[in-house]
């Protein structure tokens, strides 16, 4: 494995490398500036509301779901609309969108006129407009790297969110301590205005949306995303494996903290140290998943991938039976779990779009990420009522046999039995 490791990241001697793909960089360069501009927004924002606006509880918990909500409620509406359109166009406008939805942020701290009130309305638009950034960036990839390079390629691109997890909120939190929430926005502003900057260095030229796309109704083409994740009995698994994933998951975090705080009796620190494995687990996924993808085929690793994640969970629950050592095995889990899962997310999101034609991944990608967002937020309520009715342990355990069961999903599908990524769409969505 090590020695691939090595071949994969100094050695450029394949001439179908990716790292001499351009366009690929290029698009690589954007998500890496993006991701970590990201994790700028995430911790700011909160910030400015707790510290600087006094925000009560409420106010931070309306805050927070500010972002997520335009997941949830336009993913039905932008697949369609960016299957109609070219992808590049779409990924520069709303970063330069979101540049400037950020610059409010220091210019009402200059005139003095920051409120929670704007801040919603900032953290509201920046998540509607990356609804149709992500929705167009997981289109696009297909287009860009050939079929069988896509495990390669999400990857690659996922590193970039793994790293940014790892580091970001670090970087973040010191810039904020250096320079104040306000005046690190403006570094904000910037990595999206760098991450249109390398979108627009990208030269291949993507072909029209068919024309028979602009004749159906477009009620009809929200559908076409859930009819292709339904009529495939692979993607039907793997979608619905990982949604199960994230519902039970989300249970498991919404009373995580508490379970470490008030449990386990852990630190700030210790507490980091969790959130920090995770993080570098996540960026070791990325890795090695293109790796068991190659040794045991791409569908066996999804199978089994999702087997390992829930019963790495299971260390979670048990570490407060040796409590001289709870730290030690949360860490482990938590570093381990994320590993597992980056490697199913890689090779199950490269599958998905290996498996749908060019014109139907806009609506594909949209109505997974529809899906995905439900699944968090119906996850992070239930995982809360089950922890205020039964106890924080017994949402624990819950969220962790959902994880966990949910691999029956692919266990019990063709899934298993697809060996290489799939050179061609599936002939089933031809006439789609």
């Amino acid at each position: 494995m090590f020695r691939h490791l090595h071949r994969r990241i100094f050695h450029r001697e394949d001439p179908d490398s990716l790292w001499k793909n351009t366009d690929f960089l290029n698009l690589w360069g954007s998500e890496t500036i993006s991701q970590f501009g990201s994790q700028i927004s995430l911790l700011a924002i909160p910030l400015l509301a707790a510290i600087t606006l006094d925000a009560t509880p409420l106010e931070m918990g309306i805050l927070g779901a500010a972002g997520g909500f335009p997941r949830l409620i336009l993913g039905f509406l932008a697949g369609p609309w960016v299957d109609r359109h070219r992808k590049r166009p779409i990924m520069v406008l709303t970063d330069v969108g979101r540049a400037l939805v950020v610059l409010a942020i220091p210019v009402a701290a200059l005139l003095d006129h920051l409120s929670i009130g704007l801040l919603l309305v900032v953290a509201t638009l920046i998540g509607m407009m990356s609804v149709y950034f992500n929705t167009a960036y997981t289109a696009i990839i297909p287009v860009l790297v050939q079929r069988r390079q896509l495990g390669d390629a999400n990857g690659k691109l996922m590193s970039s969110y793994s790293l940014a997890q790892t580091a970001g909120p670090a970087i973040a939190g010191t810039l904020i301590s250096l320079l104040s929430a306000p005046v690190v926005m403006l570094v904000n502003c910037a990595t999206y205005l760098w991450s249109a900057w390398f979108l627009r260095h990208i030269r291949k030229q993507e072909p029209p949306p068919p024309e028979r796309a602009r004749r159906h109704h477009f009620r009809q083409e929200i559908l076409d995303g859930f009819r292709v994740l339904v009529a495939s009995p692979i993607l039907r698994a793997t979608t619905t494996c990982s949604v199960a994933i994230s519902l039970s998951g989300n249970m498991f975090l919404a009373v995580y903290v508490l379970y470490m705080t008030n449990d386990l009796h852990l630190s700030s620190s210790g507490i980091g140290l969790v959130y920090a494995s995770g993080g570098i687990g996540s960026l070791l996924g990325t890795f090695v998943s293109s790796w068991f993808a190659r040794k045991l085929g791409v569908g066996r690793t999804i199978v089994w991938s999702a087997i390992a994640c829930g019963l790495l969970g299971m260390t979670v629950p048990l570490a407060i039976l040796v409590p001289d050592h709870a730290l030690p095995l949360i860490v482990f889990a938590e570093c381990f779990q994320w590993m597992t899962l980056m490697v199913h997310d890689v090779n199950r999101v490269s599958l998905r779009q290996a498996l749908t034609p060019d014109h139907l991944q806009g609506r594909v990608s949209a109505s997974t990420q529809a899906l995905y967002g439900g699944a968090q937020t119906l996850g992070l309520l239930a995982g809360g009522v089950v922890g205020e009715l039964f106890g924080v342990q017994v949402a624990l355990i819950v969220g962790i046999a959902g994880m966990f069961a949910a691999s029956w999903f692919v266990w019990a599908s063709p899934t298993n039995e697809v060996r290489v990524m799939p050179a061609e769409p599936d002939p089933l969505f031809a006439t789609m």
